[in-house]
C-alpha cells in the first residue's frame, strides 16, 4: 500500500465521471477520456461505477480510485450520504480492482445504520487503501482516528456542515489545517481550476490533488465561457 502512496505522490489525479444521462457517459466515451488524460500525464484516477474501475484497471498502469454514487444524485445530497455508502459497495470496488476505494467520510449517518469503521475494516482486510472524502477539519480527524489512509477535500462545500467552504475556488484554509493537524497524506479536490491553484495547493502540502469539471466536464467548462444575456 506504501507503494501506491509513493505513486500518487506529488501527481495530479483526474476524476473521470459522467452521470448516466449524460451523453460521455457512454463506455467507449469513458475509455477514450481516461486515454485521453492518461496520455496527458494524470498520475491516477478517480472513476465511479464498477464497469469504469474494471475498465481503468485493464487499461492503465497507474493506481486508480473507484467510488460509487447513485445514477441520479438526490436534491438533498448535501443532507446524505451518498458516495461509497455501504460495505456492499466497498466490496464491489475491490472485486473490480480499485487500488484506493474513495467513500464519504463525513460523520453524517449512513443507510441501513452501517459504521464507517466497518468500510475501513473491510478496505483494510482487502489490502487496499481508504480514502475518506471529507468536508471539514473535524470530519477529517475522526476518519484519521478510525483508520483511514488518505484524506481529501472532495465534499468542502458539499455538506450542509461545510456551507462556509469558499464556493468559487478550492478549499485551501481546509487543505491546511488538514495538512498541520494530520499525519497522514491530505489530497485537495474540489472547484480546482487553473495550474496556479495545483501549484498552491502542493505549496501548502497536498499530497496530490484531484481535478475533475475544467478537464472531463465539457458541459461545465462551456458554461464558464458561455455569457447569458443579462448576465
Amino acid at each position: 500500500m506504501e507503494d501506491i502512496l509513493k505513486k500518487i505522490h506529488s501527481t495530479v489525479i483526474v476524476s473521470v465521471q459522467a452521470m448516466p444521462n449524460e451523453p460521455l457517459y457512454q463506455e467507449q466515451c469513458m475509455i477514450a477520456m481516461m486515454k485521453s488524460v492518461v496520455n496527458g500525464g494524470a498520475g491516477a484516477l478517480r472513476v465511479a461505477g464498477i464497469r469504469d474501475v474494471k475498465n481503468a484497471k485493464s487499461l492503465f498502469n497507474i493506481p486508480i480510485i473507484g467510488i460509487t454514487k447513485p445514477s441520479v444524485i438526490p436534491k438533498n445530497y448535501k443532507e446524505i450520504v451518498y458516495i461509497t455508502p455501504g460495505v456492499k459497495d466497498v466490496l464491489a470496488l475491490i472485486d473490480a480492482g480499485a487500488d484506493i476505494i474513495a467513500f464519504d467520510g463525513t460523520q453524517r449517518p449512513r443507510p441501513n445504520g452501517e459504521k464507517l469503521t466497518d468500510l475501513i475494516k473491510y478496505i483494510h482486510i482487502n489490502k487496499k487503501l481508504a480514502m475518506a472524502d471529507i468536508s471539514t477539519v473535524e470530519e477529517g480527524l475522526n476518519a484519521k482516528e478510525l483508520g483511514a489512509d488518505i484524506l481529501s477535500t472532495t465534499l468542502a462545500g458539499y455538506t450542509t456542515e461545510s456551507l462556509n467552504s469558499p464556493s468559487d475556488g478550492p478549499d485551501f484554509e481546509l487543505l491546511e489545517k488538514l495538512v498541520k493537524q494530520s499525519e497522514i497524506p491530505v489530497i485537495l479536490e474540489g472547484r480546482i481550476w487553473t495550474p496556479e491553484q495545483v501549484n498552491k495547493a502542493f505549496k501548502i502540502g497536498a499530497h496530490a490533488v484531484v481535478i475533475g469539471s475544467a478537464i472531463t466536464r465539457p458541459q461545465l467548462i462551456t458554461k464558464r465561457f458561455v455569457f447569458r444575456k443579462g448576465d
